[in-house]
């Protein structure tokens, strides 16, 4: 991997130490000029008429957001987040009294409340699944699980408040074993690894563009395994999601884009799709070798100093490196870092509580690197946070 170049390739590593690719991470150059070139030329064109000059290119987006996961285009639907492709996807599944939906102590407050609203409103309820003693999801205790009530299993790949990343092949396998629907959020591992949907074995997968993707903010995509396409609809459709035949009535289309809405950013579409043509030019395979060496690399160091609690957990762990500084607030070490150009984000229970309570925390440093991220880099970050504990 040529890191000169891509560090040349990102503006942004001339501002910053980036340690914040888990929040929002620093988008290649081609990325940035994609989205702001077609903006001004809209603002020139029109936006309907722009669109239409740019509709084969629009359409080479689904090719390469399903590349990047091993998919077919037609599996693929963009939407403006990976919140909205996530809840698209659950909300089209009907769940009655008495259904369970399994799912890991490390979920994001986002889902978890979504699935207390269904709860709430259909009867069915939350099962948590344990961790196994290494502190990834026990995935012999969901096979053990798993009984005629479970209607969905729905975990994350890689927690937002945890290094660790789940075993998600093995719950895909235990899932087909089960003929279980299984929704994984890969919000956090897109970008970071690489993603094949076949070998993992779900069914639902969302990502977002703005992370380890290194594309744009405000767009995500949805994959739906093609099996699985016709049996779900959307809890709301369009005139793009279906079609309107006659006066009483409609066709859903038959593919991903049934969970899309007609109104859409081109530029940003055309951004997420620069973003992931950019990491497979990389290579996801040595995008992984490197970020996961570099993050060892972080939690090592941090680790040595007195002071510091490193909070990572699970037999695999990728680029989130978490910890506490004793005698310090999460904001104020954030604080401390952003003087000196280093950007790292914080996370406190609210977003996982069940494992944040489980093991006693109430916030950490969330340090995320990435693969254009350098060992002078991390030993300033450390360098930092060595004062903060001294003092």
């Amino acid at each position: 991997m040529d890191v000169d170049r891509i560090r040349a390739e990102t503006p942004g590593c001339a501002e910053v130490a980036h340690f914040n690719n888990a929040g929002a991470s620093l988008p290649p150059a081609i990325v940035v000029d994609t989205v702001v070139e077609y903006l001004q030329r809209e603002a020139r064109v029109g936006g309907y008429e722009l669109a239409d000059l740019h509709e084969e290119q629009l359409a080479g987006v689904y090719r390469s957001v399903a590349g990047v996961i091993g998919a077919h285009e037609d599996e693929i639907a963009l939407l403006d987040s990976a919140t909205t492709a996530w809840d698209r996807a659950f909300y089209s599944l009907r769940f009655e009294p008495g259904d369970c939906i399994l799912t890991t102590t490390t979920e994001y407050a986002a889902n978890f409340i979504a699935y207390l609203q269904v709860a709430e409103r259909t009867g069915a309820h939350i099962e948590v699944m344990p961790d196994a003693p290494t502190g990834e999801l026990d995935v012999d205790a969901l096979a053990d699980m798993i009984d005629e009530r479970t209607k969905l299993i729905s975990i994350n790949h890689v927690p937002t408040n945890t290094g660790l990343v789940n075993p998600a092949a093995a719950v895909g396998q235990v899932a087909r074993d089960a003929g279980v629907t299984y929704l994984l959020d890969a919000c956090q591992s897109v970008g970071q690894m690489p993603i094949d949907v076949d070998e993992i074995g779900c069914d639902l997968l969302s990502a977002t563009s703005r992370k380890f993707l290194r594309g744009p903010r405000g767009v995500g995509f949805l994959y739906v395994r093609d099996t699985m396409i016709e049996e779900l609809t959307p809890a709301s459709l369009d005139l793009h999601a279906a079609k309107w035949v006659e006066p009483d009535r409609y066709a859903v289309r038959n593919d991903a884009k049934r969970f899309e809405t007609w109104e859409s950013s081109p530029a940003l579409r055309l951004g997420l799709g620069a973003a992931c043509d950019y990491a497979v030019d990389v290579g996801l395979g040595p995008i992984w070798e490197r970020l996961s060496s570099l993050a060892d690399i972080l939690r090592g160091a941090l680790q040595e100093l007195p002071g510091v609690a490193i909070h990572d957990k699970g037999t695999v762990r990728g680029g989130i490196v978490t910890f506490s500084v004793t005698g310090r607030t999460a904001p104020e070490v954030k604080a401390a870092l952003a003087v000196n150009r280093i950007n790292v984000s914080t996370t406190s229970a609210h977003s996982a509580r069940i494992d944040m309570e489980q093991r006693g925390l109430d916030e950490v440093i969330r340090s995320s690197v990435h693969y254009f991220n350098t060992e002078d880099e991390i030993a300033a970050l450390v360098a930092v946070v060595a004062e903060l504990a001294e003092h």
